[in-house]
């Protein structure tokens, strides 16, 4: 499953990143963006979809407020960049763990708009594939073998004990407040032998030749949102956490992967330069949600202050001259026999 300790790129502890120094930003870094998700939503009642707007954003009615990404078509684009950026990032694999090709049974928590269930219960037709998430923003047209449900994953878990093959989850920083009882949780549900499989971003910008200065505004960012998480009481540290907490949990096997993933074309490698050109149209798509609620309802910054700081982050992500990337942290562990 592993690639080679020598691919360029993949372990944040491998030799620097070298740079392009020819490469170009896209004047629309969104043109190759070409194909159409469905956007139809599952029929829920009324109290779910009631969404809540705020700042031109719409969130999440289903236990309003606790989670800060907004839900409209806008972040659900993010979403679905990400998924694809991931899906390059990790050669066409949806999971790190060695999964079993008979998995059974399956639940991905925190599924947003559905598109990694969708494409796992197409590779996997004999498994059964359960997606749940605060908001009902998933097709309505999926294979035969997917379900999605309106759940909270940070609460007690619904699901017999010793039910799951594989527990998925992606991109929830900043989303479990206690992430110790979480893994328990899965730990319970999960069968002996089963997996867990987490894939995590660090949001600490970071620049193997200096250009990511501590007063540059992708620092300045990375700090910001820290802040933020432990004010909000929901860490976005739990892709340098989620090892050990796997591993005080009961499993097995614990593995941690890191990779590094530019912002922008100025990587030389083939493989990267397209992943940053993908990171560079995630980050422009997905920087006013992320900001937007955690800034004015946690930290205190007025509408205006926090488009202020977006007119500058926008700058620092299409500068050339800044050759910044952040860690990708995959990690996956084992329910003991």
């Amino acid at each position: 499953m592993a690639e080679s300790a020598s691919t360029p790129g993949f372990n944040i502890h491998s030799a620097p990143l070298e740079v392009d120094n020819y490469a170009e930003v896209d004047d629309d870094p969104s043109s190759d963006y070409a194909e159409d998700f469905p956007s139809d939503t599952t029929s829920l009642n009324s109290l779910i979809t009631s969404y809540r707007f705020e700042n031109g954003r719409r969130y999440h009615s289903y236990k309003d407020g606790a989670y800060w990404g907004p839900n409209d078509e806008q972040q659900n684009q993010q979403l679905d960049i990400a998924h694809h950026m991931f899906t390059v990032l990790l050669d066409n694999k949806l999971v790190l763990a060695p999964i079993d090709e008979n998995i059974q049974n399956v639940v991905d928590l925190g599924t947003g708009t559905g598109v990694w269930a969708i494409d796992f219960a197409d590779e996997y037709p004999g498994a059964q594939v359960l997606g749940t998430d605060l908001s009902p923003i998933q097709p309505s047209f999926v294979p035969p073998n997917l379900q999605f449900e309106i759940d909270d994953a940070s609460e007690p878990w619904v699901y017999p004990d010793n039910h799951f093959d594989l527990v998925h989850v992606r991109a929830l920083y900043g989303g479990i407040a206690d992430w110790p009882a979480f893994y328990r949780e899965a730990f319970r549900h999960i069968r002996p032998g089963g997996w867990i499989d987490q894939l995590e971003m660090s949001i600490q910008f970071s620049s193997d030749d200096g250009t990511v200065t501590d007063d540059h505004v992708l620092a300045t960012w990375s700090k910001t949102f820290i802040e933020a998480g432990e004010k909000f009481g929901k860490t976005f540290r739990i892709a340098d956490l989620a090892k050990g907490y796997m591993q005080e949990a009961g499993f097995e096997n614990v593995t941690e992967r890191r990779f590094k993933l530019p912002v922008g074309p100025w990587s030389r490698d083939p493989k990267l330069k397209k992943l940053g050109r993908w990171n560079l149209v995630h980050c422009e798509q997905g920087i006013e949600g992320w900001a937007m609620a955690l800034l004015t309802r946690v930290m205190g910054w007025t509408y205006m202050e926090v488009q202020v700081f977006l007119v500058e982050m926008r700058k620092g992500l299409r500068d050339p001259n800044i050759h910044a990337y952040f860690s990708v942290v995959g990690v996956y562990g084992q329910k003991p026999v």
